[in-house]
């Protein structure tokens, strides 16, 4: 086997496994726009498919009859040889027997087939559902367009504080030499390894204490503090370009905030776009914070809470709850595509070898 063909077996067979990891991983999302479309009662249909479809109906007499798939050889003053299947209307139901008519051939009358209606298929055609949006839109607790200004709000503001707040530790712990500046380093990261529930109860009743509580400010305060996982990536970021752009900018009469806004920000849009992304994901899909601080405060709930109190109350309607969660999702989804090129678009101009 040449180079040339190996090159390519190997390149196929990479291809073909990441376009099965694709597929395993997109199926819930599939799974879920799938059921958002469908009606209630094609989800209740056992043996229907997974694409949003309608059964065929056909009226007859007045009456709206459901259409199945029959073999023609069992039925009377048909060719009992024939291996044809046509789609009939039932219109008597039986055991053994079940009367129908053809859609196609009224003049034909009524007429009796020797099987089980329940043990017929029937014929489905593609048929979203597309008022399942609407009605969640409308039926939706406070609103889907508060909800989605209430949601975003929360985003927009926290990210503005995380980012400031971690790129300037960052850019201290980068760039600034001072007594115990690792051990410091050191300490913050190991807060990643501090477990969240251990820290909800004082936080909690420190809120409480300030009155706070049923407002925003506790969901917002503490991110204009910083974090560890933010903070080390602006670090390790910060740490791959070179100090002799600091050193030329100092020589100009340059601080270190000029340094920072002229020199450091300027090649540091991939990093600042990935923070930027993963917070906004997080915030928007943040649940248990609001629902402590904002559960008395129900004009201010973002779209994670209202949805779950949206799911309660449609249990039993999958197709709502898969479409609500759709709206849910949309506004991330799409920031992350335009996001992506920006992305991309900052390591290219980055402008310094790395």
């Amino acid at each position: 086997m040449t180079k040339k063909v190996l090159d390519r077996v190997n390149s196929t067979f990479v291809t073909l496994v990441a376009l099965s990891l694709a597929i395993v991983f997109l199926s819930p999302f599939a799974f879920m726009i799938f059921t958002s479309l469908k009606t209630r009662e094609q989800i209740s249909v056992v043996g229907a498919p997974i694409w949003p479809a309608a059964q065929p109906k056909f009226t007859y007499e007045g009456k709206e009859l459901d259409v199945f798939k029959v073999p023609v050889a069992q039925c009377a003053g048909f060719d009992s040889t024939s291996t044809v299947i046509q789609n009939f209307a039932l219109v008597t139901k039986g055991r053994q027997e079940s009367g129908f008519v053809d859609p196609n051939n009224l003049d034909k009358g009524e007429f009796v087939c020797q099987v089980s209606w329940r043990a017929l298929d029937r014929p489905w055609k593609l048929s979203p559902t597309w008022g399942n949006y609407k009605e969640v839109w409308s039926t939706i607790p406070n609103g889907y367009w508060r909800l989605l200004g209430n949601t975003s709000f929360y985003a927009l503001v926290t990210m503005i504080g995380t980012v400031i707040s971690c790129i300037l530790v960052a850019y201290g712990f980068a760039r600034f030499r001072f007594p115990g500046r690792d051990f410091l380093f050191v300490v913050l990261i190991s807060t990643l390894f501090l477990p969240g529930a251990v820290t909800i109860i004082p936080t909690y009743a420190f809120w409480q204490r300030l009155g706070l509580v049923g407002t925003w400010y506790p969901l917002i305060i503490p991110h204009f503090f910083a974090n560890a996982y933010n903070v080390f990536l602006f670090r390790q970021y910060f740490m791959t370009l070179p100090r002799e752009l600091d050193e030329s900018a100092m020589m100009d009469g340059a601080g270190p905030l000029r340094i920072l806004w002229s020199i450091i920000l300027p090649q540091s849009y991939p990093v600042i776009i990935a923070v930027v992304v993963f917070h906004i994901v997080f915030a928007w899909n943040d649940y248990f914070g609001p629902l402590i601080y904002l559960s008395t405060s129900t004009e201010n709930w973002p779209i994670s809470v209202a949805l779950s109190t949206f799911n309660g109350i449609y249990g039993q309607q999958p197709q709502l709850i898969q479409a609500g969660a759709f709206l849910a999702i949309l506004l991330p989804l799409l920031l992350f595509f335009v996001a992506q090129r920006f992305f991309i678009q900052g390591i290219v101009v980055t402008g310094v070898e790395k």
